[in-house]
């Protein structure tokens, strides 16, 4: 159904949610909600009803977004937003359980999606509040790629990037390489791994090789993502050695900067950035119009080279009856007065 979602998420497509699920979920404590209209297929969310939110012990119903999930909105068949909210809520106030509200993390914050839930929200008079916002850097842009680099970044940073692309070819055969096949993607796949295991990722335990989970998960979604056509890969390499990677994820009319790695040992390079300023064909690429970068905000390097921002944020909503949403209005009083700044604010 991705195909026609009214906004794409590919972390919710069959080829990575289910990877993600054998790997991640192997007791099956995830749903899967599916949205019929029509006797058709129109929309699904991944849920769980977790015991505690965050660091409380308060059970919620909350969207399903693991470590390497970088979007949480749901898939829904364009045009049937509103109804896949009512569905939802419908849902959820029948089956709330021992859950006291709904938890929506990483969501889209404009779009479509958001609009409906708003007026779905309005209309069923449903407290609601956006918990946590924040602004990750996008690349969405009329400009050409040479034009959004030439825009992007001063003259000097410029000139030093083409210092150390040249200081870097010093060292050895510098090649760059960019492939939507599945030509020896296995290989491939193999030296990402390893090249982020060798770096701080590594040495902090968060790398995928780190764990066998995520390390199979990230195989068979990049596996399923090839077969798709979903899969952009760049590499930059020195002597044929990988010292930069980086996976694209291609979701018309839009696309998402799933991973990047790079050899730490040639760091005073900036291989990463160079590997970036090739990234930038995305621009030129017929049918995507803008790149998430599923970058933490205020990312040390990204945030440099794409000027746009993409808001994104958790929410959190009232379901069940009138005491539990009471206790719901409590709740969400308390979070928001311990965080009073920022575009925090409660809506509904």
């Amino acid at each position: 159904m991705a195909q026609w979602a009214s906004e794409p998420n590919p972390f919710h497509e069959s080829w990575y949610l289910l990877a993600a699920l054998r790997a991640l979920d192997p007791q099956g404590s995830v749903a899967i909600l599916r949205f019929d209209h029509d006797g058709e297929l129109a929309g699904i969310l991944p849920l769980r009803r977790e015991p505690r939110y965050y660091r409380w012990p308060i059970p919620q119903w909350c969207n399903w977004v693991h470590g390497n999930c970088f979007l949480g909105a749901p898939l829904v068949a364009a045009g049937l937003e509103r109804p896949f909210w009512r569905a939802l809520f419908n849902w959820l106030d029948q089956n709330a359980g021992a859950g006291l509200f709904l938890h929506l993390a990483q969501m889209p914050l404009d779009g479509p999606l958001h609009a409906a839930l708003q007026a779905v929200l309005a209309e069923q008079g449903r407290s609601a509040a956006l918990v946590h916002g924040e602004e990750r850097a996008m690349l969405a842009s009329s400009l050409s790629a040479p034009d959004y680099f030439e825009s992007s970044l001063s003259g000097k940073k410029r000139k030093e990037l083409r210092r150390q692309h040249n200081r870097l070819g010093e060292l050895g055969e510098l090649t760059f390489e960019r492939r939507d096949d599945d030509h020896r993607l296995a290989r491939w796949i193999d030296d990402f791994l390893a090249l982020e295991h060798s770096g701080w990722k590594g040495a902090a335990g968060s790398a995928l090789a780190s764990h066998q989970a995520t390390a199979r998960m990230f195989r068979e979604a990049l596996s399923g993502a090839a077969a798709q056509g979903r899969l952009e890969r760049l590499t930059l390499s020195l002597d044929d050695e990988p010292i930069a990677m980086l996976a694209n994820f291609i979701s018309p009319p839009g696309s998402y900067s799933y991973k990047t790695a790079f050899d730490e040992r040639y760091a005073r390079f900036s291989p990463g950035v160079l590997l970036q300023r090739e990234n930038l064909a995305l621009l030129d690429r017929d049918g995507i119009d803008w790149c998430d970068s599923c970058a933490a905000a205020d990312h040390p390097m990204i945030d440099h080279i794409w000027r746009e921002r993409r808001l994104v944020g958790r929410l959190s909503i009232a379901i069940g009856g009138g005491l539990r949403r009471a206790l719901f209005g409590q709740l969400v009083r308390a979070e928001l007065g311990r965080n009073p700044t920022g575009i925090d604010r409660q809506t509904g």
